[in-house]
């Protein structure tokens, strides 16, 4: 077993430099719309997604061997995000009454007064909030998974 392949992620992000290393460990993380929630008099926004673990994506599985470790050779992980000093949420492309569509987050920015999440399809979060602060940290054991997302601009 390798250190690096068992540590969870704990992240904080208080600006742009950080919302990037942010960004790149939850990209392609897929949740439920039902999995994310704006509480306002908290000033607060989570979620919950299923995270690819790239950063274990090209060593093998921890633990003993199986002989089934090629069908599902990669992990992921529930991983919860919360963002304070959020003063409002605003969507984009998708109805927060249609909880079971699930979401893929493709990248994180920092906008003029807050944060944008944003999703495949167009989807996207706007969270304001000129002071905010972001924790995300993996909740729970990685499962295994045969699929790893891939991108057009890797295969040009």
């Amino acid at each position: 077993m390798t250190a690096q392949a068992m540590t969870p992620i704990r992240l904080r992000a208080e600006d742009e430099e950080d919302l990037k290393v942010v960004s790149a460990c939850l990209q392609d993380a897929i949740l439920p719309v039902g999995d994310m929630c704006f509480q306002p008099e908290e000033k607060r926004f989570v979620m919950v997604v299923n995270r690819f673990r790239w950063e274990s994506a090209d060593q093998p599985r921890p633990g003993p061997a199986a002989d089934d470790d090629e069908l599902a050779p990669y992990e992921r992980v529930h991983c919860g995000l919360r963002v304070d000093g959020v003063t409002a949420a605003k969507l984009r492309g998708f109805d927060l009454k249609d909880r079971g569509r699930i979401l893929e987050l493709l990248s994180m920015e920092t906008v003029a007064g807050g944060i944008a999440l944003h999703f495949a399809g167009g989807g996207c979060v706007r969270l304001d909030g000129p002071s905010w602060r972001m924790v995300v940290e993996d909740l729970g054991e990685p499962w295994p998974t045969g699929c790893k997302p891939c991108h057009p601009d890797e295969t040009a």
